[in-house]
């Protein structure tokens, strides 16, 4: 039903001509930039918001018609490449350990003078490589904001999950003072319970257990930011730190068949701390230099252990990390049809990691258990972005990336890699409200440090060795999207891409019985989707929306022990959502709610099992109320639905592909409802 609804709507939106008279009051209207009025970029005044009465920046992100917020990859080396897709004052923030929705959080709605929805790029503009970005614009005048959060999640058994926040800021024109703070302890959805049972090689049934999963978490992070004119240009610094601990454990009662009572725990703490800088000034009225620099620092400490009747293991790790990164870029516009830009980044990363296993209190020698690897990365890049005509941008980069990584410990070596990652894109709106984007890449993953050493998961008693083998993925992607806007917040989002992989990143065996994470070969994947957002108020329900997403993946890649063909591990086939907004009273009330309808479980491939994923379809529910403009109350109905986790496993005796199958091993587990109350004040 939801295919058809959704091909439905499709079909009805591109045949019917919407005139734009027929608009709803209050559309995105087209920016100026220059002398040419770029088709591509979109301005939403507060005006567009009144309706929802937004509390934050966030909340009018959220707002934005046809727009996804991407906080980007923090765990990407590099500065490029961890970038979301909003700017602040055409700005990005100089920090990769702070989510972009935390920043956006703590800027109020009354703090901002527009928002640019930029599609296919905008002179001055930094896209950050990508098709479509916002750019939060703000006011110039004082604005000083006091905010208090308290939050708490609310579970069936009585637990309480409490989060406070607080945040402080003064922003005068290009002069800003920021400080946030937050403390919370709270659960995840691994405390649950379920069942796990076995049944061997003919289906059946030779254990029946109980599972009682726990853990706790407990977090403090403080912020502070400082933003002035210096020399001439403004300069941003910014200062963040971290502190995280976690326990957890899995309760195994066996209720019938084989096998004693087992328990396995773990416990995992981190602290974190980065300092960013970012100046930039004009030079001239059509060039500009920007100046970034980031440091960070990390330690982690970890230790699991499984115990039965007879005997145990136990997996230990600490670890320190860090990167340094300094980039330069230069941008010249020299009139409104051409825009240059080009500059470097340089990056050095490490990772100095140590690991032990024991099983029965012997320990047990583990490929690469002590590893220190460092990477000194460098890129250029360039690109010149063309605006023949105000309806057509042509965007043309190139980026060369020489990375050296050297690893020591139990494995010496050292290897340098070269990758030219050439882009081309493509955007056109031949008439208005109608827009097609064309994008061909080149795209380079990154190796995971934590892939070149031994890890453990001992509640299935699996090892993994470290792999100092490893090579980065590799793709080219051809991408065509297609947008048409209609209704003044209606938007209908057609993509299909086609990528070509080469060194795909799987499991693969190594010597000695152990498996870790290798190269399999080449492949090629193909992702369609379709997005719909549509506003109500045609149909009777005033400041209403209606957001549904539909899409597919295809993939084949040649698996490294049966030699057939098969999907990539992890990927789900088909993946939906649909959900259901409305605001009344100009924002004083709103609800809504959101359902995930999956409709398909993933495989993992292991060397001596199949692993397949599946989870029940979310469904959640929520109120929103303002008794005055600066406090707000909220309420939230989560895992309504009360979800259930499952995962089977199909073990073998030896390697899949010449080995019988020993047991499959079915367990589902299910968190149950919860709630979550917040109150913000603002001062």
């Amino acid at each position: 039903m939801l295919i058809r609804a959704l091909l439905l709507a499709t079909t009805a939106v591109l045949a019917v001509p919407i005139p734009a008279g027929a608009q709803t009051p209050g559309p995105a209207e087209p920016a100026t930039v220059g002398d040419t009025p770029p088709q591509g970029v979109l301005i939403f005044t507060p005006d567009f918001f009144a309706s929802s009465g937004p509390n934050t920046a966030l909340d009018m992100i959220g707002r934005l018609p046809g727009f996804g917020l991407d906080s980007g990859d923090n765990d990407t080396r590099g500065f490029a490449g961890a970038a979301g897709n909003v700017l602040i004052d055409g700005d990005r923030p100089a920090t990769k350990s702070e989510d972009l929705d935390a920043i956006l959080r703590r800027i109020s709605a009354d703090s901002v003078e527009r928002i640019e929805l930029i599609r296919g790029g905008a002179p001055g503009i930094d896209m950050q490589g990508r098709a479509v970005i916002a750019n939060v614009v703000l006011k110039r005048t004082v604005q000083i904001e006091r905010v208090i959060e308290v939050n708490s999640y609310l579970y069936p058994d009585g637990y309480l999950g409490p989060l406070l926040k607080g945040s402080w800021s003064r922003r005068e024109g290009d002069d800003q003072l920021e400080a946030s703070f937050s403390a919370g302890a709270d659960r995840t959805g691994q405390t649950a319970t379920g069942y796990r049972r076995r049944f061997d090689a003919a289906g059946a049934l030779t254990q029946d257990a109980d599972l009682d999963l726990w853990d706790r978490y407990r977090s403090v992070e403080g912020t502070v930011a400082w933003q002035a004119r210096v020399s001439g240009g403004k300069l941003r610094i910014n200062a963040l730190g971290n502190w995280f601990d976690m326990a957890s454990s899995i309760d195994t009662h066996i209720l019938s068949g084989f096998g004693s009572d087992e328990l396995s725990t773990g416990d995992y703490s981190s602290a974190n701390g980065e300092v960013g800088a970012n100046w930039s000034r004009p030079l001239g009225e059509r060039a500009e230099i920007e100046l970034i620099g980031l440091q960070t620092y990390e330690t982690e400490d970890s230790l699991s252990g499984s115990r039965t009747a007879s005997g145990g293991a136990d997996f230990g790790s600490d670890s320190t990390s860090g990167e340094s990164i300094a980039r330069a870029v230069l941008r010249f516009r020299p009139n409104d049809r051409w825009a240059w830009e080009g500059g470097g980044e340089a990056a050095y990363n490490f990772l100095d990691s140590t690991t032990t296993y024991a099983e029965n209190g012997v320990p047990v020698p583990l490929p690469s258990a002590s590893v220190r690897v460092e990477e000194l990365r460098g890129e250029a890049f360039g690109q010149a972005t063309w605006r023949p005509r105000a309806s057509l941008t042509v965007e043309a980069a190139l980026r060369v990336e020489v990375s050296e990584i050297r690893q020591s410990g139990d494995s010496d070596r050292s290897r340098t890699f070269v990758y030219p990652k050439p882009r081309v894109q493509l955007t056109w709106t031949p008439i208005p409200d109608h827009q097609i984007r064309l994008r061909l890449e080149r795209e380079v993953g990154q190796l995971d440090f934590e892939d070149f050493v031994a890890s453990a998961d001992v509640d299935l008693n699996q090892v993994e060795g470290g792999n100092p083998e490893l090579e980065p993925e590799k793709s080219w992607v051809v991408e065509g999207v297609y947008e048409r806007r209609f209704w003044g917040e209606g938007v209908l989002t057609l993509t299909a891409s086609h990528r070509k992989w080469e060194d795909i990143v799987d499991v693969i065996p190594l010597v000695g019985g152990f498996e870790a994470v290798g190269n399999v070969g080449t492949g090629t994947s193909d992702f369609q989707q379709v997005q719909l957002a549509l506003p109500l108020d045609r149909f009777g329900l005033a400041n209403a929306r209606f957001h549904a997403r539909y899409s597919w993946n295809q993939s084949s890649v040649i698996d490294p022990l049966t030699g057939e063909a098969r999907r990539f591990s992890s990927q789900l086939a088909n993946g939906c959502g649909v959900s259901f907004d409305q605001d009344l009273r100009g924002g004083r009330w709103s609800y809504g709610g959101h359902h995930g309808c999956n409709l398909d479980d993933s495989f993992q491939y292991r060397i001596r099992e199949v692993r397949r994923l599946e989870t029940d379809p979310d469904l959640t529910f929520f109120v929103q109320w303002k008794p005055r403009p600066e406090l707000t109350l909220r309420f939230d109905a989560g895992n309504a639905s009360d979800l259930e986790r499952r995962r089977t496993r199909f073990v073998y005796s030896g390697p899949r592909n010449s080995s019988p199958l020993a047991f499959r091993e079915d367990r589902g587990t299910r968190q149950g409802p919860f709630v979550f109350l917040q109150a913000r004040r603002t001062f």
